[in-house]
């Protein structure tokens, strides 16, 4: 047996194939592929194996399947705070199924580094807010792939549906009696965004004045800068596309002797409204980590059934607390 760096012995296929009295590939067949070897041989095996206290490593088990035992996140920033708890989930379900995660920071229409990529890993996790759908095809022709918070026709992905929850809300206020509000939009070309600003113009249509302002950059710096705008709008109540926004503006807002919210609302994260005391005002959570997880989770069983699954699209549920209600 082959000694560690402490001394202690570690136990080698070697050594259960001798103990089981059967050859080393037997051995490893009987460990990795037990469809090919007698069941009186797979239980010699195991026996040897459970007797010295034999792990098969991880990757060598994944070799024996064709498979590497790694997939790729694959996220256009680390800079933007959303996509944390996303890679949280995903590694946490990854892990719980055996697989190592990696995270890669690439844009989705890189086709090279994708594939070079997709030469190490058995599958993609792909988050692209923005780009090209035929990109996207050509990514999820290269290995087993799950979108992330993003929807193409006919690809597998797990999204949430924050379009709704922004509906939800525009139409919350309208009913709370706000007959001016202005909508802070995402990043040109997101996916996300339209799908929020269509639901927004929706609720509205009719009902009260919509202002759509943007696009507006994720950043606090954004809603600093938008707050002129919005005073111009006469809204009464705004709804960004992010928190960072919304914490910029109602920053701006209040230096401008604004009171928010009690001359304007401004919906954001309820951690965030909570923290500020701002109970009033409507609360969008997107639950990120539980995106990550059921999207990984979907991976892996794509790769553990071989393909399978594809063009199913998952929305999960967005949390909205309206406080009026």
């Amino acid at each position: 047996m082959n000694p560690t760096g402490d001394g202690s012995p570690v136990p080698t296929l070697d050594d259960v194939a001798r103990r089981a009295g059967v050859s080393k590939s037997t051995a490893s067949r009987a460990l990795s592929r037990p469809d090919l070897v007698a069941p009186a041989t797979i239980a010699r095996v195991h026996a040897a194996a459970a007797g010295l206290g034999f792990e098969p490593s991880r990757v060598a088990r994944a070799l024996a399947h064709g498979r590497t035992g790694l997939i790729a996140l694959i996220v256009p920033t680390l800079e933007n705070s959303f996509f944390t708890p996303i890679i949280n989930g995903a590694q946490a379900r990854a892990a719980e199924a055996g697989t190592q995660l990696t995270v890669a920071v690439h844009d989705a229409e890189d086709h090279t580094a994708l594939a070079r990529l997709a030469r190490q890993v058995d599958g993609f996790l792909i988050t692209a807010p923005r780009g090209d759908d035929e990109a996207l095809r050509a990514a999820c022709r290269l290995v087993p792939t799950v979108l992330v918070d993003r929807e193409v026709p006919g690809l597998p992905s797990v999204s949430a549906d924050v379009a709704r929850a922004f509906g939800d809300v525009i139409d919350h206020l309208v009913g709370a009696g706000h007959r001016r509000i202005a909508y802070l939009g995402g990043p040109h070309g997101s996916w996300q965004s339209l799908q929020r600003s269509e639901a927004v113009r929706r609720a509205a249509l009719g009902r009260t004045e919509l202002t759509m302002l943007g696009p507006v950059p994720a950043t606090f710096t954004a809603g600093v800068e938008i707050a002129g705008a919005v005073l111009a709008s006469g809204a009464t109540a705004v709804v960004p596309y992010a928190t960072s926004v919304a914490l910029g503006l109602m920053s701006a807002l209040e230096r401008r002797g604004v009171s928010v919210p009690g001359d304007v609302l401004i919906s954001a994260e309820r951690a965030v409204l909570d923290a500020l005391a701002m109970s009033r005002a409507p609360a969008i959570d997107v639950d990120g980590e539980r995106l990550g997880r059921v999207a990984a989770g979907h991976l892996v069983e794509r790769l553990e059934r071989r393909g399978g699954g594809e063009g199913i699209a998952t929305r999960l549920p967005v949390a909205v607390r309206l406080p009026f209600e």
